[in-house]
């Protein structure tokens, strides 16, 4: 178990590299942990009940032993459990949970090794679906994208460098739990991509409609920056096809989160 003090450093990118844990803090996140480690996710075969510790204050004590989860449970003070938050009012249920080792990005930061390029995937699965996102910044665009792509299953979620780290606690928060349903791999340049797949989508004003049949070809989909999309001149490099989400023309772009969403609904339609 971790001690108190290196707990409250996990709100830390590098120490939650370091530690290999991360932060899930209030009583409906934990639910959905203890769901997923009870589905025992094939894509997180580190999410075990033995392996997380539940962190509580004692008006929680009821709570978390009716959880029946198998977690570790320690209580703490009202003190240390607002240094644990990262809330204004915190709930009084903190959960320290393991890096999926199974993602890519979990076992660079593990290796302590943020420059490495990531090389152990997963078998491809021809059931999957991959999204990738290009460098997204914004941790509530992330969080929806995670709730999205858990809703409708069979995806993928893969991340570049420079992208805002899934295991922030906002990020956590915003997927509402998501984010233990969705299989994630970080650190995945654009040029690593093409060893990996032959065929691939992205979205451009010029592109072919989303509703066409011929969206649901791909094997990878790939998204932009909020702000600069994805690069063009990488682009040219891949063998890729634009397609576009119709629209009035009153204004010129979509928030990512809503874009991806429109696109994975109609993959899964």
């Amino acid at each position: 178990m971790m001690k108190l003090d290196d707990v409250k450093k996990l709100h830390q990118k590098k120490y939650r590299g370091q530690f290999g844990f991360y932060l899930v803090e209030g009583e409906h996140l934990v639910l959905e942990l203890v769901k997923a480690v009870n589905a025992n996710a094939d894509f997180s075969e580190n999410l075990r009940a033995e392996s997380i510790t539940l962190y509580i204050t004692d008006d929680f004590e009821q709570k978390a032993t009716a959880l029946n989860s198998g977690f570790t449970i320690v209580n703490v003070t009202q003190k240390q459990m607002s240094q644990l938050s990262d809330t204004k009012t915190p709930q009084g249920i903190i959960a320290c949970v393991p890096l999926p080792r199974s993602t890519a990005g979990a076992v660079t930061s593990v290796r302590k090794d943020a420059k490495q390029e990531a090389v152990h995937h997963r078998k491809q699965d021809e059931k999957q679906r991959y999204v990738y996102l290009h460098e997204v910044q914004d941790p509530g665009n992330l969080g929806t994208i995670l709730r999205t792509l858990a809703w409708f299953g069979n995806f993928t979620l893969l991340l570049s460098p420079n992208s805002v780290d899934p295991f922030n606690s906002k990020v956590v928060r915003s997927s509402m739990g998501a984010i233990f349903h969705v299989p994630i791999e970080l650190d995945i340049s654009l040029d690593a991509l093409q060893s990996r797949f032959n065929r691939f989508a992205y979205l451009d004003m010029a592109g072919e409609a989303v509703t066409a049949s011929s969206f649901a070809d791909f094997e990878c989909y790939l998204f932009g920056n909020e702000a600069r999309g994805v690069p063009k001149n990488t682009l040219s490099e891949f063998n890729a096809a634009p397609y576009t989400i119709a629209g009035s023309g009153k204004i010129d772009s979509l928030n990512l989160a809503s874009a991806v969403n429109m696109c994975v609904y109609e993959l899964s339609r």
